[in-house]
């Protein structure tokens, strides 16, 4: 049986998917709350009050190695540090999707650290080593203020989320429920309750 490998997808409608050269041996999700100290007159120590919930986070290292090949490792390597390069139609980087033979993980790459160890005796290098962070993508709860934060000039990503509807995404992003077919159309869409989560919608922009 064929060893299944880690796939990168950047989450866009027919977006490039690459495998990683060597599944890591091991991962770790960080889930997380903040906590607000708050002080009350006459007590020793402060109250402990919660604050708000974190993204969760997936870190893991990638090893690359193309020596046999002769060739330089950072046209592996690169695949991963441009998952950090601000897209030109979305005004942001990817989102991207991860899955490794189970459940998936849909984020965005916050943090790179790339280690070179072997190099030819032209000092190209050929071995790497990738310590990588991705952050989760904000659920539902952040969708509406995201909206309004960004401009509705432009076209924008978007992350099908479990109970999500285009009538309910046409009225966060467009403003109507009911200008749910003009994501449709810009989606090639045909069946409106075809959409899954996970699938990756452009979110068309209005007119100035």
């Amino acid at each position: 049986m064929e060893l299944e490998k880690i796939k990168i997808k950047r989450h866009i409608p027919d977006g490039e998917e690459f495998q990683v050269l060597f599944n890591p041996n091991a991962y770790r999700v960080t889930d997380s709350n903040q906590f607000v100290e708050v002080a009350v007159p006459g007590l020793r120590s402060p109250l402990i009050q919660f604050g708000r919930g974190n993204m969760r986070t997936l870190s893991m290292q990638f090893f690359f190695d193309s020596y046999e090949e002769k060739k330089d490792v950072r046209i592996y390597t690169r695949k991963i540090t441009d998952l950090l390069e601000t897209e030109r139609e979305l005004h942001a980087p990817p989102v991207c999707l991860l899955s490794w033979g189970g459940p998936t993980f849909v984020g965005v790459l916050e943090q790179v650290n790339t280690n070179f160890t072997l190099f030819l005796h032209t000092g190209v290098p050929v071995r790497a080593t990738m310590d990588v962070t991705f952050k989760e993508y904000p659920e539902t709860a952040n969708r509406a203020q995201l909206g309004k934060q960004s401009s509705a000039h432009f076209e924008k990503q978007y992350i099908v989320k479990l109970q999500d509807t285009l009538s309910s995404i046409a009225g966060e992003f467009l403003g109507d429920p009911k200008l749910w077919r003009k994501i449709a159309e810009k989606n090639d869409i045909d069946n409106p309750l075809s959409i899954k989560p996970g699938h990756a919608l452009i979110i068309p922009a209005t007119e100035a």
